[in-house]
């Protein structure tokens, strides 16, 4: 019942956010910088965590966080109001996030968080439940475990499945950010889903066992 409660005040307060926004963005717009720091301050915690959740790395996480609000200032002209703002910023959080991992990746082929499991040990390791992140991620070791995982998934899964699971988006909402339709959405998910499990066989079960 509560959370019924929480879901509905969300939507009553989602138009009146977004109105907000809009303010702000015109305002922006308008050439009154100073409603720019407004925004920054308003998303600086999502876009930071978001960041996070692909780069795992609080201090990157900060850098590539910067770099969206940089990318926001130059190209505030450029949104449409096709989509609200914080889904315009999602977007630009995820792209910028992606472009981040691409160049680390490049400087540093074959090392990284995923090193640490050689000999096929990831290949063992597995979630009990996506459909319950909180039990994943209860333990700071288990989370470094997973995004490692996650790490190793096609671009458009790992996308997928860390705005549904980490940043806990609905379908609807991670098809809006990634620009596509809920049903790619959903089978994007069946599939990471369908590699984590093999990703991550027996690890979690072997830790409940002890």
């Amino acid at each position: 019942m509560c959370r019924f409660f929480l879901k509905l005040a969300s939507y009553i307060t989602e138009p009146a956010k977004m109105s907000k926004d809009l303010e702000l963005v015109n305002k922006v717009k308008s050439g009154n910088t100073a409603m720019f720091y407004d925004l920054v301050n308003i998303y600086q915690k999502q876009v930071v965590n978001t960041c996070y959740s692909f780069v795992n790395h609080k201090e990157d996480a900060e850098d590539v966080a910067q770099e969206v609000f940089v990318e926001v200032y130059r190209s505030i002209n450029k949104f449409r109001e096709e989509s609200s703002f914080s889904t315009w910023l999602y977007r630009l959080s995820v792209n910028k996030s992606l472009d981040f991992i691409r160049a680390r990746n490049r400087q540093k082929r074959g090392s990284g968080l995923l090193s640490f499991w050689s000999g096929g040990e990831l290949e063992r390791l597995n979630v009990v439940s996506l459909d319950q992140p909180g039990e994943v991620l209860e333990s700071e070791e288990r989370r470094t475990i997973l995004l490692a995982a996650i790490n190793k998934l096609p671009e458009r899964q790992k996308v997928a499945i860390t705005l549904s699971k980490l940043e806990e988006l609905s379908q609807e909402e991670v098809a809006e950010v990634m620009q596509t339709s809920v049903s790619s959405v959903e089978s994007l998910l069946v599939r990471a889903k369908k590699r984590l499990r093999i990703l991550l066989y027996g690890f979690f079960s072997e830790k409940y066992e002890r």
